[in-house]
């Protein structure tokens, strides 16, 4: 079992990086919360905590300690950029401990596949607080600059902070080898779900519109329940407007 140590950046009376109407802290918790969701529906074999749940501040070294106390086997703190630049990038402790290197070069690689047309600015090593004081291989991920204009555009899309919560997710998934859910995809469709609805659903996901397929899979049975009608009409409104 995967125990999987997610840290939102900030929080608090410490905003990170502000701009564009953006606030750094908030975003990075969304991502988090986004990043949970999709691998504890989708993936078997994994646990995951978030340093915070909510809108409170931890100090570097409390961040750190959650994670060694839990035990963790990977921390990965998300964080949004500032300063003048654009794209993304990641960092690992300047060790640079075999495994650190391996999980960077996986994780970074899916990060950047899936959000796209952004500047790869490489896989890089720093000092960090929480790269340092965890005891367990650990990333640092940079998401855009928020005082980027084109980037600040992106990060107001909450589609595109599934994006980028799913490329982290998928790196983990590939970095650690985990296995899909029984019920997911093609079983799922075979549980009672509207093929056409299925096929919506995968295109939706595959083009970043949504995250967590197997939730829309398990509520999106029509016919069955209003929680159930209401899945398959927005799933088929959001259809019409993409495609």
């Amino acid at each position: 079992m995967l125990k999987l140590m997610l840290d939102p950046g900030h929080g608090g009376k410490d905003p990170g990086a502000v701009a564009n109407g953006l606030q750094e802290k908030n975003l990075v918790l969304t991502i988090c919360q986004q990043i949970k969701s999709i691998l504890l529906h989708e993936y078997e074999g994994v646990t995951v905590k978030l340093t915070r749940e909510t809108d409170v501040f931890h100090e570097l070294s409390t961040r750190a300690k959650m994670a060694n106390d839990w035990g963790a086997d990977y921390f990965m703190s998300i964080h949004v950029n500032a300063g003048g630049g654009t794209g993304f990038e990641s960092f690992i402790h300047q060790s640079r401990s075999s495994v650190s290197v391996a999980t960077q070069n996986v994780i970074h690689d899916e990060i950047v596949r899936e959000l796209g047309n952004v500047t790869n600015r490489g896989k890089k090593v720093a000092n960090f607080s929480v790269l340092r004081g965890t005891q367990m291989p650990a990333i640092l991920t940079e998401c855009l600059f928020i005082d980027h204009p084109l980037d600040s555009t992106k990060l107001k899309s909450s589609s595109y902070l599934q994006q980028i919560a799913r490329g982290h997710a998928n790196g983990i998934v590939k970095a650690f080898g985990l296995k899909k859910k029984a019920a997911n995809g093609a079983g799922a469709a075979n549980s009672g779900n509207d093929p056409k609805l299925v096929s919506a659903i995968e295109k939706l996901h595959k083009a970043g519109i949504i995250s967590s397929p197997d939730y829309w899979l398990q509520n999106a049975k029509t016919g069955k329940t209003v929680r159930g009608d209401y899945a398959a009409a927005l799933i088929q409104r959001m259809t019409d407007q993409f495609f």
